[in-house]
């Protein structure tokens, strides 16, 4: 890894214990993984010599982190369905009645509450039809990829054309949800519950960080590690 020449995404997709120190700054890690550090530094007005200083200080691994760039696409795409999709979808349905809750009792007193609500309410509905084409459409191209490959038998041409087609649909959307979610933490005051606020105010503020925290994760994986895989393995095929 080399901080001042690498790309962001691909410095995280090697360590992911760098994404903190991404994340401290207010870098997008995910998202605009494309850039480099310095890049990253002169947009916002920070000094990449602290960045670099931060990750050169990080304590040697002791080999316990995920290493998720050496997976197979087929397994680190079970993985991000199975954890990140599910994620998604055991707290979207939570959230969602507790933020209702909170604009009925608190609206009044926290107008801002009702700009949040309808925010989540849109990412919900996003979120939930982007990860149903992921499912259905672009994992099952790169398992069958993967299959093809092993088996030695030629790869289907698939009715999108390109396996980048799907993925350019697939960041697209990524960025439109990063954005939501910057927009949710500045309201919030990155997560912060106001003096008056009630358990029930705490716990959605929490649960919304997390949230957000877990989708960082989510992108990353896609953005920094099986889309650009699966885009060279598609030209692998068509190399052959």
């Amino acid at each position: 890894m080399n901080a001042k020449t690498d790309f962001i995404g691909d410095i995280v997709a090697e360590d992911f214990r760098t994404a903190a120190v991404f994340k401290r700054h207010g870098i997008d890690f995910c998202c605009k993984g494309g850039r480099t550090i310095e890049e990253a530094c002169n947009s916002k007005k920070l000094n990449p010599e602290e960045v670099y200083q931060e990750i050169e200080n990080l304590p040697k691994s002791e080999g316990n982190s995920i290493d998720f760039n050496s997976w197979p696409l087929d397994l680190l795409a079970d993985y991000i369905e199975k954890t990140h999709h599910r994620y998604v979808e055991e707290k979207t349905p939570v959230l969602l009645a507790f933020l209702d809750k909170l604009c009925k009792v608190h609206g009044a007193g926290h107008p801002e509450l009702l700009e949040i609500n309808k925010l989540f309410h849109e990412s919900a509905r996003d979120l939930g039809a982007h990860m149903k084409k992921e499912e259905l459409i672009l994992f099952p191209f790169v398992r069958n990829m993967i299959k093809a490959r092993s088996s030695g038998a030629p790869l289907p041409r698939p009715a999108f054309g390109t396996v980048e087609n799907p993925v350019h649909m697939m960041k697209h959307e990524h960025t439109a949800e990063g954005d939501r979610f910057r927009k949710i933490a500045e309201i919030t005051g990155e997560y912060t519950p106001p003096a008056d606020a009630c358990n029930t105010y705490r716990v959605t503020f929490a649960m919304l960080q997390d949230f957000e925290n877990d989708l960082h994760r989510h992108i990353h994986l896609e953005n920094n590690i099986l889309f650009p895989k699966a885009i060279r393995l598609e030209k692998e095929f068509s190399a052959e």
